[in-house]
């Protein structure tokens, strides 16, 4: 279940830079440049991460991302700009909206591996209640601060640090 967790993280991360490959022509030029945000459909999050499903969709997605290619065959996306994410318990319907803009990079590696670090507002990968429990976090959360992880090619959350505060505990207030 864990590797669940990871691949809908990624999802809704690739998702987002998604329309990046649709838009490369226009941007050409010389040097990587800001790219306007591509489409992030709306996605369920099993019963496994709060005890009911969850449904996340993005309403206001303005953030812009530049794309770095190296040498080495890891790829990094910095990411900046304004952004909402809606999150509505299925079963009572209650929804709650937060903001979760804030500057940040993420680099996958050439091994598959990821490190991300995000300030600001974020949310973290979402945590399987193991790994929540492993790292003294809620399952869906917000965070407010300093964050960095990172997961293994095999999908594992492999560090997670924070150096803020959990700003929004998503099931708990959807509860």
């Amino acid at each position: 279940m864990r590797r669940f967790g990871v691949i809908v993280a990624l999802g809704a991360l690739l998702g987002m830079f998604g329309g990046l490959v649709t838009a490369s022509p226009v941007l050409a030029g010389r040097g990587p440049k800001w790219q306007p945000p591509g489409a992030s459909p709306p996605f369920t999050l099993p019963a496994l991460f709060c005890g009911f499903k969850v449904r996340v969709a993005f309403p206001v997605n303005h953030e812009y991302t530049k794309v770095l290619h190296h040498a080495d065959g890891s790829t990094t996306f910095l990411f900046t700009g304004f952004g909402t994410v809606s999150y509505t318990n299925l079963q009572t319907g209650k929804t709650i909206t937060v903001n979760e803009s804030g500057p940040g990079k993420a680099t996958i590696h050439a091994d598959g591996s990821i490190t991300e670090v995000h300030t600001g507002r974020s949310g973290p990968p979402l945590l399987t209640p193991a790994d929540a429990k492993r790292f003294g976090l809620p399952t869906v959360s917000v965070f407010s601060g300093r964050q960095a992880f990172s997961i293994d090619s095999q999908g594992n959350i492999t560090s997670l640090s924070l150096h803020g505060h959990v700003a929004v505990d998503v099931c708990a207030a959807l509860s």
